[in-house]
């Protein structure tokens, strides 16, 4: 059935797929992010194992939320591998060394990456698309982000 919410048509298949695309990223992170967890070694295993664990457990709800999000506006998510990484702008993650200040680093990049790549949609799905949800929906990612990023910055400082 289609969705009549007073956005077009076009529209909510455009905010969608651009969705999905972010979406993507969520996920590559993570994925990332899980493996922070499962592999850091060092001196500050067990400290940098559950501040990585916190962070994932985030993700994880906000890809649940995203996929929510493509599906209320009458579209489907991607979900799977290869979708993911057919849509996504981060590479996966390849460490020689699993020291935390280098995994730190790693997933701070794509925090920050994404959150460049929210910055640049939140005015595009109000304006061009109609869509003040995903535009709202999408700054208060921003912040999650934003808070996220911080935390992984104050390791390195």
């Amino acid at each position: 059935m289609q969705v009549n919410i007073g956005i077009k048509q076009a529209h909510l298949a455009a905010v969608s797929h651009s969705l999905g695309k972010i979406m993507a990223d969520e996920f590559i992170l993570y994925t990332k992010t899980r493996k922070a967890h499962w592999c850091v070694t060092g001196p500050d295993f067990h400290s940098k194992h559950l501040f990585f664990e916190s962070q994932y457990q985030q993700l994880e709800e906000i890809i649940d939320d995203m996929a929510e999000r493509i599906r209320t506006l009458g579209h489907f998510p991607p979900a799977t591998l290869k979708e993911f990484l057919s849509l996504t702008h981060l590479s996966e993650m390849s460490r020689e060394k699993n020291d935390s200040t280098g995994f730190i680093k790693d997933l701070l990049h794509d925090h920050e990456s994404i959150l460049i790549h929210l910055r640049e949609n939140i005015n595009d799905y109000a304006t061009a698309f109609h869509d003040a949800g995903s535009s709202d929906y999408i700054t208060g990612l921003m912040e999650t982000h934003e808070k996220m990023a911080w935390m992984l910055r104050a390791h390195l400082e």
